[in-house]
């Protein structure tokens, strides 16, 4: 353990949610690139949903995720425009018990440097429920692999330092140390 609290990696176990109306498994580029992406950095993946972007519906499944204490991320892509289909911020916020508000600021900063002002179109967002950390992305595929890239691959891995959000999550099972 380092002294800023820093520990070896951890793997999370992460659900993926895609919110959209007309995505499938088959053309669910954006959700599949998250998968790939969590799997390569040695997570596990814990469940993975395409739900239309209707508020209750949307609310159901991550209520389902956020009370299993086996998962311990969640990140969504998609539901995170302007248009009036786009729920996701309505649909989770009021799940959390603390916002994550620096979560949609640097997305929105590192995005810049590739959409230009554009990315003030983005309502991405964070926060923690029943020491779940959720991200919600925008739905396209670039969005997503920008986001796990810069910023969510290292505030999910438990070395990163000085901080991140492992020490938030409900993973002390995986965290017990064995008697030596």
């Amino acid at each position: 353990m380092s002294a800023h609290g820093g520990k070896a990696f951890t793997p999370l176990n992460i659900a993926i949610l895609t919110v959209s109306d007309t995505r499938t498994e088959e053309n669910d580029t954006s959700g599949q690139a998250l998968v790939e992406r969590i799997t390569s950095a040695g997570h596990h993946l814990a469940d993975k949903a395409i739900v239309i972007d209707d508020v209750y519906q949307l609310r159901a499944k991550v209520s389902q995720w956020i009370a299993d204490d086996n998962i311990h991320a969640i990140i969504s892509t998609g539901g995170t425009g302007f248009t009036e289909r786009d729920n996701t911020p309505e649909a989770l916020m009021p799940l959390f018990d603390k916002a994550v508000e620096g979560f949609g600021e640097i997305f929105r900063h590192v995005s810049l440097h590739e959409i230009g002002t554009s990315t003030i179109q983005s309502r991405a967002f964070g926060g923690i429920a029943n020491k779940t950390v959720v991200l919600c992305v925008p739905g396209s595929t670039n969005a997503c692999k920008t986001a796990w890239d810069k910023v969510i691959k290292e505030q999910l891995d438990a070395s990163h330092k000085p901080c991140n959000f492992v020490p938030h999550l409900n993973i002390t099972a995986n965290l017990c140390e064995t008697r030596g």
